[in-house]
């Protein structure tokens, strides 16, 4: 591997490293005095690394502690806690595990003491992680619910709006059970602007007003919405014991890549606004960018969209983006682009992205695998094997959305 591109691997270490679970949870917690005993949810892919941070500061203060994370993404420091219930359930789409932990969590509320606060860990991932349906809805129904927004090309933000009309618990709806307990959440967002309301579906955040018309929605998904509970008012009294704190966002990650690459001698560009629609087309516009751009390390962060064909192949939006970008670069000296999840994971592999240079299309092409046709059937993840341009991390411990690093060296005098 060339240095540039082990630069820019340490530098998306470096950012992701910056918004650790563990490490912002006990520097939040850190800032408090604990003197009564408090029991914890974490929920999220990143819960079992926010759960080591707050077993470390609040050590014999913490009662008891329910766990809910993606399979693959427990610690051992967590699991070998005798105090904590361990559940893993289903990610990206919900299965009956994530039904299983949403009657786990109402039940860990309901018995907790009245008097003992709960403090709250939430990260991505959370709202397929765990679930409680309204009557009528079958676990069926909710699959074929998020599969079809999953495929659908629709933001984070929309997806997150439609999630919440079916559900017991998401839009604030969790509130509603806590009953007057007081309770602290700490989040870790994983969605442009970082609104409460937004980062897991918002299980104990006032939903906003509704203010952006609805997008076109199959007749079955529509009967499907209507079954569910209404959330409760933004000013409703369930969210006057609840406080909030955002703890670790895309901004801090990409700060801390500004940083590593400015270490390590790089000119920074440091490029505003979230990404955001098409993977495919951000990928060239990024690559264009790049080329034209100044030499340095270039740092864009955000979430594209892929609209998945009716059988998809391997890969998540990431590698969509990288390939895209492979084909605006191709043939060119000096340039790479790495695009990746800053939780380590892209689609449903078990590859956070891909780092492509002005090579990558000449080598998958040797596999006799052609680009565009696997993006076209979002197979990106095929070819980028092929080509030797896959990163694979494992879980992170942290999910803030994603990161796209671009690095053009100085042309040689």
């Amino acid at each position: 591997m060339k240095q540039p591109a082990a630069d820019l691997l340490a530098i998306y270490a470096s950012a992701v490293a910056a918004v650790h679970g563990s490490l912002c949870v006990e520097r939040c917690l850190k800032q408090r005095v604990w003197t009564e005993e408090i029991q914890v949810v974490a929920i999220g892919k990143a819960a079992a690394a926010m759960l080591e941070g707050a077993q470390t500061v609040l050590a014999t203060a913490l009662r008891a502690a329910l766990l809910i994370t993606k399979p693959g993404h427990l610690t051992a420091g967590v699991t070998r806690n005798p105090r904590v219930v361990v559940m893993e359930a289903g990610h990206p789409l919900p299965d009956q595990a994530s039904l299983n932990a949403g009657a786990a969590l109402l039940t860990f509320i309901a018995e907790a003491p009245p008097d003992t606060p709960l403090l709250f860990l939430i990260s991505g991932g959370a709202s397929s992680l765990v679930e409680v349906l309204p009557p009528g809805v079958s676990l069926a129904d909710l699959r074929r619910a998020n599969a079809w927004l999953l495929g659908s090309g629709l933001d984070i933000h929309t997806m997150n709006a439609l999630r919440k009309r079916l559900s017991c618990i998401k839009g604030g709806r969790l509130a509603t059970y806590l009953e007057g307990r007081p309770a602290l959440q700490l989040l870790i967002s994983d969605v442009p602007g970082d609104a409460p309301a937004d980062i897991g579906s918002g299980l104990l955040a006032p939903p906003p007003a509704i203010t952006d018309s609805a997008p076109v929605l199959p007749a079955w998904l529509r009967e499907l919405l209507n079954k569910a509970p209404p959330m409760p008012p933004a000013a409703a009294g369930c969210f006057s014991t609840v406080e909030t704190q955002l703890i670790a966002n895309l901004t801090q990650a990409m700060t801390a890549a500004a940083r590593a690459a400015a270490q390590r001698g790089y000119a920074v560009h440091l490029h505003d606004g979230p990404l955001r629609g098409d993977a495919a087309a951000q990928g060239r516009r990024l690559a264009a960018d790049l080329l034209q751009g100044p030499a340095g390390v270039h740092i864009w962060g955000g979430e594209t969209t892929v609209v998945l064909p009716p059988r998809p192949g391997r890969g998540g939006r990431n590698q969509h983006l990288a390939l895209a970008a492979a084909l605006t670069l191709a043939g060119h000296d000096k340039v790479w682009l790495l695009a990746a999840g800053s939780d380590g994971s892209d689609g449903a592999g078990e590859d956070a992205g891909a780092l492509v240079d002005g090579g990558s299309l000449a080598r998958g092409e040797l596999a006799e695998l052609d680009a565009a046709e696997c993006l076209r059937r979002a197979d990106a993840g095929t070819f980028l094997e092929a080509s030797g341009d896959l990163i694979s991390t494992g879980p992170t411990g942290t999910n803030v959305m994603d990161l796209v690093l671009g690095l053009k060296e100085r042309p040689t005098p």
